[in-house]
């Protein structure tokens, strides 16, 4: 940073944010400014440096990022294996553009969901050390707001303590298309139950658990996504893909899936971010949300009176590798387009800022050309540079490396994460009052069986397990809904396709239920399964929502008074035909569910 510039105005914490802004806006070139619109996201290099180029995931240097180009929102990517080399790390980034940037801004980082049990590189990140929540839908089935603002305000500390000042949630999509792959990270189908939790979750990011304290140095900013409702994709497939790009509203249900952002926009969410889909059979144009002035400008802005950062999802202005696997920009509508006519087209749009993309020379060529003017892109900066400010990064943006090992993972939050596993599952049937079985001396002296968990977590429990079935007096499996395999290093991530089990499958769980006297089945719904054949045979039928199996095992034998207290968070399809002919904007909509959303039954006693 020049010797001149450390003693502006835009360092003095005494002056007000917008005068603040308005001095350090003054002072920027343009290609400074054409920095701030672009987040890409970035690793730890080795023992917390800067990382090099990574050539595997699109990734130029840090250091390159930072000087020559000037970006200062990064999304963080990677397991968060060790705290105290994460704060380090967090701070060599601040201590970096301090020492070889002109102005000295600092870094603002993000993170996509940290704090889930089960890992989608398409949608989070394993929780490492961090405590271990249910995923969102886990939230939606104990319908307890105050939970999630505690998880939310839990989160929010482990956050601070590593740097990170982005959540790139909540997502507030509902699951009204069944198949859609991203259903894991939503609150459900229902927007009014979505709604509620929403904005629990902004305040325990946000506003420190509700203690009224506002926005500021104690928060993290949550960008809601992604507008304006990305469930209703066409048979579920995703826009991350050019097959899954066309988004549908057959039962006319558009204004449903904004209800969610109403609720989180009046609690305070400062970004939201836009999904891939392209509108298909409404009266808006056929092009990606990011492109669309009628729905980034007109509706969001406009109707519903947004005035934070619009951020858009990643990846929509150049074509890249991601994990081996060529990905085009998801440009869906606008592909004949340049990435210099996209960059025209989403900030024209009003967007703020370029998800995934690294690319500031096309703003400064669209503003040289004449094509865009400084004054648009002075608007976006200064939104982005408020939330810098309000966030307190200009004050201090550095973190108590010593404390970071300390907050994250601390045994209190962990042991919450973990009640809250257990609390989550929802008992669909249970004949007979089979669960909770009693680790009495009749169960241990039967023989379990045991799918999809380590035969270890049952003995250590005192029982005795059995490689066949057919020797089982109990079995016990843990199943993952149905999805079909897709290719591709990114793309086989997504769990997409029929919700069925194959028939081959379907018969090979016959023959144990057939078998064995007592058949307990946990199914890990990250979509609505379609299991109408376990429903009938099996003897009782958990649901989970991201959970470890010690959580599993814990609720079967109601270990210190574990019990499941989730309800459905969207219905449970009688078939596959019920699913194809439900609309995918309309939620409850397949005829004759299994079970129905809310249904949940309570341990007897």
């Amino acid at each position: 940073m020049e010797d001149n510039i450390k003693s502006a105005d835009y360092w003095n914490k005494s002056l007000p944010i917008d005068s603040r802004v308005s001095d350090l806006l003054s002072r920027m070139t343009l290609e400074e400014k054409a920095g701030q619109l672009f987040q890409t996201v970035t690793i730890v290099g080795p023992n917390g440096t800067l990382a090099p180029a990574q050539p595997f995931f699109n990734l130029s240097s840090t250091e390159d990022l930072l000087s020559k180009k000037f970006l200062t929102h990064f999304n963080l990517m990677g397991q968060v294996e060790d705290a105290r080399t994460i704060a380090l790390w967090h701070n060599n980034l601040q201590q970096y553009v301090r020492e070889h940037t002109r102005l000295g801004i600092p870094v603002t980082l993000s993170s996509d969901p940290r704090n889930h049990f089960v890992e989608n590189i398409g949608t989070g990140f394993q929780a490492g050390i961090m405590s271990l929540w249910p995923e969102f839908l886990g939230f939606a089935a104990l319908r307890d707001v105050k939970l999630v603002e505690k998880f939310a305000n839990i989160a929010r500390q482990e956050y601070l303590a590593l740097g990170l000042r982005v959540a790139l949630h909540p997502q507030v999509d509902l699951a009204t298309e069944y198949r859609w792959s991203r259903i894991n990270n939503t609150f459900g189908e229902d927007a009014e139950l979505t709604g509620e939790l929403v904005q629990g979750y902004i305040r325990g990011f946000q506003d420190k658990a509700g203690l009224g304290l506002g926005f500021g140095p104690h928060s993290v900013s949550t960008m809601t996504k992604h507008f304006p409702g990305g469930g209703p994709q066409l048979d579920g497939e995703d826009p991350h893909f050019e097959y899954g790009r066309e988004q549908v509203y057959p039962g006319h249900n558009f204004r449903y899936h904004l209800e969610p952002f109403k609720k989180a926009i009046a609690a305070g969410t400062r970004q939201i971010m836009p999904y891939y889909g392209m509108p298909v059979g409404t009266k808006y144009e056929e092009v990606g949300f990011a492109f669309s002035r009628e729905i980034v400008t007109d509706l969001l802005r406009g109707e519903l009176g947004f005035d934070g950062i619009i951020c858009t999802d990643w990846g929509l202005v150049t074509d890249v590798t991601i994990m081996g696997q060529p990905m085009p920009a998801r440009a869906w509508g606008c592909e004949n387009l340049t990435p210099i006519q996209r960059v025209q087209r989403i900030l024209e749009a009003g967007c703020d800022q370029f998800g995934g993309d690294a690319s500031p020379e096309l703003v400064v060529q669209l503003v040289e050309n004449g094509l865009v003017s400084m004054a648009r892109i002075d608007e976006s900066v200064r939104r982005l540079l408020r939330e810098k400010f309000a966030l307190g990064l200009f004050d201090n943006p550095f973190v108590d490396v010593n404390a970071a090992s300390k907050i994250v993972g601390q045994p209190a939050f962990v042991k919450e994460g973990e009640l809250a596993q257990r609390r989550s599952y929802t008992l669909l049937k249970n004949d007979h009052t089979t669960l909770p079985l009693s680790l009495d001396t009749a169960v241990r002296n039967h023989k379990v069986y045991v799918e999809g968990i380590d035969p270890l977590f049952l003995q250590n429990r005192g029982l005795t397990t059995v490689p066949s079935f057919k020797d089982a007096d109990i079995a016990i499996l843990r199943l993952k809904t149905p999805y079909e395999q897709r290719p591709g290093g990114f793309e086989a991530h997504f769990h997409a396709g029929s919700l069925a089990f194959p028939s081959e499958e379907q018969a090979r769980q016959a023959e144990i239920f057939q078998t064995v006297p007592v058949s307990i089945v946990d199914i890990y719904l990250d979509r609505p399964a379609v299991i109408p054949e376990i429903a009938a045979s099996a003897t009782a039928l958990l649901a989970n929502y991201g959970s470890s199996a010690d959580a599993l095992l814990d609720v079967v034998f109601g270990v210190e008074g574990a019990r499941p207290e989730g309800r459905l968070p969207f219905d449970l399809p009688r078939s596959m035909a019920a699913v194809c002919q439900g609309r995918s904007d309309v939620p409850f909509d397949t005829d004759n569910p299994v079970y129905r959303f809310g249904d949940g039954l309570k341990y007897e006693g």
